[in-house]
Order: C-alpha cells, then structure tokens, then sequence
C-alpha cells in the first residue's frame, strides 16, 4: 500500500484517487476550493441552479468503467438520459438544423435543409469511426509513452494505417470534402472547438471527436452535470480516500528530483507518490518553484488553448424554439478564428452556444422560468482589456439572439453571472484562462501534450485536461486512469 496525495478534486483527480483507494492505497485529496468539481462545478442562486463549466457527457462508457473498476454499479449513483436531439443549430440564413441522435433521422434533416445527404453523412461518420478505432487505444485509453501501447498488434495496426487518421489536412478540408453545404462543413468544422482549437488550423484527426457524440450517443446526468462531480466523490469516499478542502496546497516538496510530500497550508506531509490535478503549467510554476526542467521549459513555451466567457442568465420566461443545447453561427467562421487566434480580440460576431439543462431537468429553474449558460470562444488571457470587449461582447451577443430567436431576451434577465478567463484562471488554476491546456492547432500536438507520467521527477503524475489524453469529460476521466493504472504497475 502506497499514501498518495492527490492535488485538485477536479473529475481527473476523483478518477484517480477513487480507482487507486480500491487498489488498497491510501489517497488523500487536497482541494483549494470547499467545493469538489473543479471546471465541473455548480452554483445556485434564487431558485435558479447552473452548471458552472461542461454540459455534455459523451463516451457514457467511460463514466461507467470506473464504477465498474471499483466493484460498484454505476446506476447506484448517477442516472444518464440520452439527448434525442444532440443540438439545435441556428444559421443566418434562417436555417434551423435539428442534429438528432438517431443518425437516420439526422440525415433526413440535412437532406431536406441542405444541399447535402444521408450518404454524405454515414460516409463523414464511417471515416470518423476510422480515426477512432486506430487512435483510441493508443492515444485516449492508455500513454502513449508507455511501451507496453506502442508494441502490440494495434499499435502496429495504426502505423500501418498512419495515413488514415488524416492528420495532415486540417478539420476544415477534411469536413469540406464531405460536405458541399457550407452550413454542414460550419457545423462540423465547430467540433475543433471541443478542445479549444482552430478548425482551420488543427489537424483532421480531432474529426474523432463526433462519432463519439453520435456513438453511442450524448447524455445529460439527472441534476445536470455537476451530478458527475457528485458520484464521482461519493465513489470514492466509499472507497477510503480521505478529502481535505479549503487545503491551498503551496508546493510538491522534492529531493535529488523526487516528489517525496507536499506543503499544504503550512504544513509539510510526506507522501510515496504525488498526482497533480493542477493544470501543468500552473503545476511546474508555482508548485515546483518554477523548477528548471526541459520538461517545464518546453511546456511553457507552448501555445495555450482558446478560453471562454460565459453569461449565466435566469430567465423569467421559457422558449419553446430552443433546445437543451443550441447554437447561433457567426455568419464568417474563418474571420471569427482569425480574430480569436491572430489578433486575440473577442470576435465582433461570435458563434453562441446556449445550454438550458432546465429543459431536461426542469428542477434546474422555477416553474415558468429557465437557465441559461450562454457561451462564447476567447481568446486565453494575454493582457486584453476584458472590461471593455466583455461588455461590447454582451451586446453583441444579446443583439445576434435577439435577431436570429426573434426575442427580446435583456428584459427577461432576472439576474446575470459573467466567467471571464480571469476568474477561470483564479477559481480552477487553468493557466491564462485557457480551458484546455494547450493548443491541439499543429499535427503533433498529441505527442505534446504532458504525460501523465513526470520524465524529469520521480514520483509525480499529472491528470485533469492540460494532460494526456486532453479535455473534456471523458478524456478527463481516462487520465486519472492511466495515472492509477501507471501507478499500480509500479507498485506491483
């Protein structure tokens, strides 16, 4: 048995405290906040609940192996419903796209409103599920920088096969070899997003990233979710790891480059093994001192993924047009991601993205009334005067729903929250705001992203979504698998 410390109660770190507790170590969560979640909170206010950060669980699977991994059934703590109708999509033209979960039906939407059809769209999601079965366990389920995953039949099946995971054309000309309809490539294109890139930048292999949405579906928790964040705590103080919140941890204490204890608090304690579910940069700056490795050098000098500013509306109203999840395009995406990621200004026309879990949930909000978490893409924090494109943003975002919902939606804010990279920096430590860790803008970014094994100091691990495999839930998650699983192979 092992005493390790894990650093954050983020989903990335609950994964891998819980799975490494019913492996018989001893775990110790330390968490800043008196909250556990990290990006994967919750807030309440008047009556009105909202989720503080994601706002879609794909790949269900992987929620559930953990419970399953730890001898529990996951229907003992979380229940999923699967979205009929993954996303509404809004376009300039008056367009209303439904991307239903039922492929068949999705394709008989898009042959009706586009110029595209159902053939288009198995062919687009056959050549995703390629990508996926030759990259999943090499580069999601498991480290790449483990031998054990580059010398096997897969393996070796994905070298054979390099050319397919296309990472040498971008998002943008892969989707636009699929597509003819620009409101289709648009929509594809979007998934870029999901990891804070620029589709007209990142390689196509990130075009895994729909047919995990679409297979085998997506799902909103009962209670929204935060209700992840909920499970995943209770999991594992059932499995014995012992929570400390309201703990600042202020450094990893190290000798001869070995993680031997943190300092937390003021006090120092000694640990065999220390798990960092800080964001990586934050991680080597503040609490290794700034350390001197070409581990931290080289991370340092990589380009941080985009942000986000979300408002946080009650709404004194319900709107039958939209869904749970919806989204108004910009009308020119390539000048909205050149002023995101060239000039690093808030774009004057951005894409919005609205997420009302009240319409699933309807405890989320009172009766009549709904909550809204209206979202943009920004830039990570570079000195910008938030102040100022924050509020020219506001209008410009109440101005586009106003147009293309045909509503007038300020006089229905009962009252408003705003997230700014700031703030996301100060409350989860995601370095200059960025959501994601690094950039996924260049083909080799997946062999850049840290490990979750430290090369440079013994006994430190990394997990959370500036780590390998990256962000989002379920990736999250899978990186506080590969730290117990790298973990437990030591201890054996």
């Amino acid at each position: 048995m092992k005493k390790i410390a894990v650093i954050g109660a983020g989903l990335g770190g609950l994964s891998a405290a819980a799975r490494l507790a019913a492996k018989g170590n001893e775990v110790h969560i330390f968490e800043k906040n008196s909250y556990a979640g990290g990006k994967a909170s919750q807030f309440y206010e008047q009556g009105f609940r909202f989720d503080t950060g994601p706002s879609l669980l794909t790949m269900p699977y992987v929620l559930n192996d953990i419970f399953n991994e730890c001898g529990e059934n996951p229907d003992d703590y979380i229940s999923l419903k699967k979205l009929e109708n993954v996303c509404r999509y809004f376009f300039n033209s008056g367009t209303i796209i439904n991307a239903y979960s039922d492929i068949e039906k999705f394709g008989e939407e898009i042959s009706e409103k586009t110029m595209d059809d159902e053939e288009s769209l198995n062919d687009f999601f056959n050549y995703s599920k390629t990508i996926y079965d030759l990259t999943a366990d090499l580069f999601l389920f498991n480290s790449p920088s483990d031998p054990k995953t580059l010398f096997n039949r897969k393996a070796f099946r994905t070298l054979f096969n390099i050319h397919k995971i296309d990472s040498f054309r971008t998002v943008h000309q892969a989707v636009s070899s699929f597509f003819k309809d620009k409101k289709l490539i648009q929509l594809f294109d979007r998934y870029a997003t999901y990891n804070g890139s620029n589709p007209f930048e990142a390689p196509a292999t990130l075009n895994i990233i729909p047919y995990v949405e679409y297979f085998p579906g997506s799902y909103l928790p009962v209670g929204g979710i935060y209700s992840i964040t909920n499970a995943l705590k209770n999991l594992a103080e059932k499995k014995g790891v012992i929570f400390h919140f309201n703990s600042n941890v202020e450094e990893i204490m190290l000798r001869n480059k070995t993680a031997v204890g943190i300092n937390v608090n003021g006090e120092k304690i000694p640990f065999d093994k220390v798990v960092s579910n800080v964001d990586v940069n934050i991680t080597f700056k503040n609490l290794l001192n700034d350390i001197n490795t070409f581990e931290s050098k080289r991370y340092k000098k990589l380009k941080p993924s985009l942000s986000g500013v979300v408002f946080y509306w009650a709404v004194d109203n319900q709107f039958p047009q939209l869904e749970t999840h919806n989204i108004i395009f910009s009308e020119d995406y390539k000048k909205e991601f050149d002023q995101l990621t060239t000039q690093k200004i808030i774009p004057d026309e951005p894409t919005i993205y609205i997420y009302i879990s009240s319409k699933l949930n309807p405890d989320d909000a009172p009766k009549g009334k709904e909550n809204w978490f209206v979202m943009i893409n920004v830039p990570y924090d570079d000195g910008q005067n938030w102040q100022k494109e924050i509020s020219d943003a506001r209008k410009n975002v109440i101005d586009k729903i106003n147009k293309v919902l045909k509503i007038n939606i300020e006089q229905n804010i009962l009252f408003e929250k705003i997230l700014t990279p700031k703030e996301l920096e100060a409350k989860t430590a995601a370095y200059r705001g960025s959501i994601y860790g690094i950039s996924s803008d260049k083909r080799t970014s997946a062999f850049l992203r840290q490990q979750n094994k430290s090369r440079t100091i013994k006994n430190l691990y990394f997990c959370g979504g500036s780590a390998h495999p990256g962000g989002g839930i379920p990736l999250v998650i899978l990186s506080g698998k590969i730290v117990s699983d790298i973990i437990q192979s030591e201890v054996k």
